[in-house]
């Protein structure tokens, strides 16, 4: 189809990381990295690939020094380098990159150390707990930015998650180290974090398909260090975006979600994504103990319920922020007491209710989401494995929406279809406001319509080229999408009535939607 082929012509990598984050380009100059960064993120997390987790992937732990719990225990014990780049090299290959894409799934999250950056600047490393082990990490930041390049050949989105810090961030072995302290909130932490931060960003810009930083994974700033982490987050983020304006910031909300919301909203207004990331897990606590899995399910279906109300809550107001929340980490799994007395077949069909339950949830009010973890060691875990979630039907053969009939040589139809829904649409919106009298500008309010459509469609020929049975991209960020719409649409009309142009985007990006899914998915 022409009109899509044309669109697609002129998306094209940016020059720089100030032209790639400009909050201003219209969808006829929109690049392959707005794509990325702007689409709905259906992922999974490559857990214990750098940042290890024994109880992920127990092998690289067989020769670490005392207790063999954490990355700094595998580098202080025998043979480090050669069984850290044994496992690098082994743990994700090319056929699993495949396996993802062909799941529907379009992004990764990546868990990063900040001594995996060495290999670029020794001076991470310098008065930390990794001092002096430049050699044994020097290798890991070459093979992150293989993965990077890697991902982008199969159309998979790259999440750079910072989950490792010095002076760790919480008291977890995954923070890099065993001594279950969180000493980060002291001031020569953070400051040298920021500064490891501004090296990672300045070394992933010119990637396309980054969709983004986090910059702590769950934080612990404890009962009174919540205003700390929040200050270090404004300065963080103030950093980052003097280096690419444009680049999309995700940010843990501690588990304290609506707080964090509000921070986010009490930010200076910005026209680039800042993600809330939230991660959701059953099966920690004494409660989740004895809770049935039907419950837990039961407590993300009812509308009613906590988790659901926290969701729609959070959405509405970040999204009104050009934000969004993201659920960053999520599983299948559930306390053994949660599955007491269920058959073989009873509990199969009760962990499937559960994810789906999840997903449902998910894909309703979240711009992303990211399940843990991809895989593990030892097969057979389908609460916490992604490939034995799928293997044993747990977890859907494939997310989203999934191509049909690929949008080929039927311009003029879909030209037709918008102009019928756009005539709707604004006969209705006139409609309704010639009952309230005022000054309006409805040739807005038409022109927003067939931007949101046009940008609907775009977004849906990035995916692979419409190739039948590959996965359907679709615009996530819509909050902040929108936003930088109608900036730019002030820009060049005038500011006077740009609600009606806002109006008629939402509305046109709903009704594409509903169009490539009723035609083509």
């Amino acid at each position: 189809m022409h009109k899509l082929t044309s669109l697609l012509h002129k998306i094209s990598k940016p020059k720089d990381s100030h032209s790639a984050g400009s909050p201003l380009q219209s969808n006829l100059t929109c690049c392959e990295q707005d794509l990325y960064r702007y689409r709905k993120q259906r992922g999974v997390n490559l857990g214990s690939w750098f940042v290890l987790e024994s109880w992920i992937s127990p092998s690289p732990f067989r020769f670490a020094k005392t207790p063999a719990q954490s990355d700094l225990d595998v580098a202080q014990g025998s043979h480090a380098k050669e069984v850290l780049k044994n496992h690098w090299d082994s743990w994700i290959v090319e056929e699993d990159w495949n396996w993802i894409r062909e799941r529907g799934l379009n992004t990764v999250r990546i868990p990063i150390g900040y001594y995996h950056l060495c290999g670029i600047d020794p001076s991470v490393l310098h008065h930390t707990e990794f001092d002096g082990l430049h050699d044994i990490f020097e290798g890991a930041w070459n093979r992150i930015t293989n993965a990077i390049v890697m991902a982008h050949r199969f159309g998979i989105g790259v999440l750079l998650d910072l989950h490792a810090a010095p002076g760790s961030q919480n008291a977890d072995s995954h923070s890099g180290v065993s001594s279950h302290k969180a000493h980060f909130l002291k001031p020569a932490h953070m400051e040298r974090t920021i500064h490891i931060l501004r090296i990672l960003l300045s070394s992933i810009s010119s990637f396309p398909n980054i969709v983004g930083i986090e910059l702590l994974n769950e934080p612990q700033p404890g009962d009174k260090g919540h205003n700390t982490l929040k200050t270090w987050y404004t300065n963080t983020i103030h950093e980052l975006r003097s280096l690419d304006s444009g680049i999309p910031i995700y940010l843990s909300d501690c588990w304290q979600t609506d707080d964090y919301a509000g921070y986010i909203a009490s930010l200076p207004q910005s026209l680039s994504i800042t993600a809330l990331d939230h991660h959701l897990y059953r099966c920690f606590t004494v409660s989740d103990t004895h809770t049935p899995i039907s419950e837990h399910t039961h407590s993300l279906t009812n509308a009613s319920a906590a988790t659901p109300q926290l969701f729609a809550r959070v959405s509405s107001k970040l999204t009104s922020c050009s934000s969004a929340i993201v659920v960053g980490e999520w599983s299948g799994a559930v306390h053994p007491g949660s599955l007491h007395g269920l058959s073989s077949e009873g509990e199969t069909k009760a962990r499937r209710e559960y994810v789906n339950a999840q997903l449902e949830l998910y894909e309703r009010y979240c711009a992303g989401w990211y399940f843990w973890t991809y895989k593990k060691e030892q097969s057979g875990d389908r609460g916490w494995s992604l490939k034995d979630a799928v293997g044993s039907s747990v977890f859907p053969q494939f997310v989203g929406m999934r191509v049909r009939i690929r949008c080929n040589g039927n311009e003029d139809e879909i030209k037709s279809r918008k102009n019928s829904a756009n005539k709707k649409a604004l006969s209705d919106h006139s409609a309704y406001w010639s009952k309230y009298s005022g000054d309006y500008q409805h040739w807005r309010f038409a022109e927003g319509f067939c931007r949101g459509w046009d940008d609907a469609y775009m977004f849906f020929a990035s995916s692979s080229g419409n190739e039948p049975s590959r996965s359907a991209h679709e615009l996530g960020f819509i909050g902040a999408w929108t936003k930088r719409a109608v900036a730019n649409h002030m820009k060049e009309k005038g500011e006077s009535h740009a609600w009606e142009f806002e109006h008629g985007l939402s509305q046109g990006l709903y009704a594409a939607r509903q169009d490539i899914e009723l035609i083509y998915c």
